[in-house]
């Protein structure tokens, strides 16, 4: 410290006699020459570093302002999604829930379809069965009308003779006649 001192007295030891000369002495001039850009920079420098501290200052605060106001358009985006999930929600259920309930729907309509296709079936199954039932009936009538007419017939032939069997067809062409004339 008593250098630093010292260089301040010798400050008016200087020989006047208008040399200049340079002082090698770092620990007598850095303090000199640091006040000194000290100074100047404060001076100059208070200005510049002012402007660029507010010019900070104001774009972080304009970078805050965009943000309170992304971050109020991104919550508002964010609840319209919200109140478009819950409504596609409450459709989607009211679709499943008609769409079980149209399953339902269609399902009893299969059946009751089923059951009356079943009971037709049934019904043409009850009325083939009566037709070939019928068809069987008139079949064997036929055939025992034809063996009791051929058997009529062998026991008339074998015990007519031609004169009574003459008589028999008259009279039957007779009885024929007359329901001719009956159905006309």
């Amino acid at each position: 410290m008593k250098n630093v001192t010292d260089s301040f007295v010798s400050l008016g030891h200087w020989p006047s006699a208008g040399s200049f000369g340079f002082n090698t002495d770092i620990l007598a001039t850095n303090p000199i020459n640091l006040s000194v850009v000290l100074g100047v920079l404060i001076f100059f420098g208070k200005g510049v570093l002012s402007d660029l501290l507010d010019n900070r200052k104001q774009r972080i605060l304009n970078t805050i302002r965009n943000s309170e106001e992304l971050r109020g358009g991104a919550i508002e985006q964010l609840e319209k999604a919200r109140a478009r999930l819950r409504k596609v929600e409450m459709e989607a259920e009211q679709f499943r829930v008609n769409g079980y309930s149209e399953i339902e729907q269609e399902k009893l309509n299969l059946i009751n379809s089923t059951y009356k296709t079943l009971e037709q079936l049934e019904n043409y199954k009850n009325e083939s069965i009566r037709f070939e039932q019928q068809r069987a009936i008139n079949q064997v009538r036929q055939r025992v009308f034809q063996q009791a007419l051929q058997g009529a017939l062998g026991t008339l032939n074998s015990c007519l003779n031609n004169e009574l069997h003459l008589r028999t067809i008259s009279a039957n062409i007779g009885m024929f006649g007359a329901m001719k004339e009956i159905t006309d």
